[in-house]
């Protein structure tokens, strides 16, 4: 038999690709974590991580045992809340940032479904200042994306720099106009690059506007202009561009903002799952078609 707190500690480090940030997610000494995938790898013969100063990497053995270490807990929870009779139920209206459209977050909301089937799960994929509004106006439960500036609301998920994207070999002529691709407003990235612009007195012109990254990066792939986007969230194909020419524009903060300051429990849940990921939401190394 395999103890399940080893098996939880093995899944929050292979999560989030740290013993530290394990032990955050489960409120436990990184001691006791490291101690846990210890005793499991003992257990299996198996070494599961490979470490060094700066990186925790799963083996293939560690790779095998997410799949087994996943099935075994859920089909355990699953026991556990039908014998309790405290299957998770409800509606759970999200709302999520187009930046995690080629992101790892269809993976959270996958095993949150799976664990949770009881849950009608309602999805919004939508502008970050649209989703806050709606959310504001009470529309969604459950809101991830951008934090527009100087609002101190919502639960950090995680910190990136705002950076300059184009395909490769993209090329700024000086004293030219900056081709834009945007998405339309309410746009938190759409102010913060036009402001930018005009602080530095730089000009630009409007090249494409479309309200799905899908659109922005089609535009970009086309060679029509340059678009802004977290370093972690660059799609496949597409590359930042050097600084050297264009204004910084700054770090931008991903967040949870709920509707309510008491979260029902689907919301609180797949909040929780989210900040688990964190970091590990950022996109595949896959292509992507």
């Amino acid at each position: 038999m395999l103890d399940p707190l080893l098996l939880r500690s093995f899944l929050s480090v292979a999560r989030t690709g740290s013993f530290s940030g394990a032990a955050r997610g489960l409120r436990l000494g990184q001691p006791a974590v490291s101690q846990h995938v210890r005793r499991l790898e003992q257990h299996l013969g198996r070494r599961l991580f490979v470490r060094d100063t700066h990186s925790v990497r799963l083996t293939a053995d560690g790779e095998a045992m997410v799949a087994f270490a996943e099935g075994i807990l859920g089909a355990s929870d699953r026991a556990e809340r039908y014998f309790a009779g405290a299957e998770l139920r409800g509606r759970l209206r999200f709302g999520a940032s187009e930046d995690f459209v080629f992101s790892r977050l269809p993976d959270v909301l996958r095993d949150f479904t799976r664990l949770h089937p009881l849950v009608d799960l309602e999805l919004t994929v939508g502008l970050s200042g649209w989703l806050n509004g709606r959310l504001d106006e009470g529309e969604v439960d459950l809101v991830l994306a951008k934090r527009p500036d100087g609002d101190e609301r919502g639960r950090l998920v995680w910190r990136d720099r705002l950076v300059w994207v184009g395909r490769p070999g993209t090329d700024i002529a000086p004293r030219q106009p900056v081709p834009l691709i945007l998405y339309p407003s309410p746009s938190i990235t759409r102010a913060r690059v036009l402001r930018a612009l005009e602080h530095a007195g730089q000009p630009w012109r409007l090249a494409c506007t479309s309200g799905s990254l899908t659109g922005l990066r089609a535009a970009a792939l086309a060679g029509l202009g340059v678009l802004a986007l977290a370093r972690g969230l660059i799609p496949q194909g597409l590359e930042e561009l050097p600084a050297a020419r264009l204004p910084a524009l700054g770090e931008v903060e991903f967040v949870l903002r709920s509707a309510g300051r008491t979260l029902r429990s689907p919301a609180r849940q797949l909040g929780d799952a989210v900040l688990a990921y964190g970091e590990r939401l950022l996109p595949r190394s896959d292509p992507i078609g």
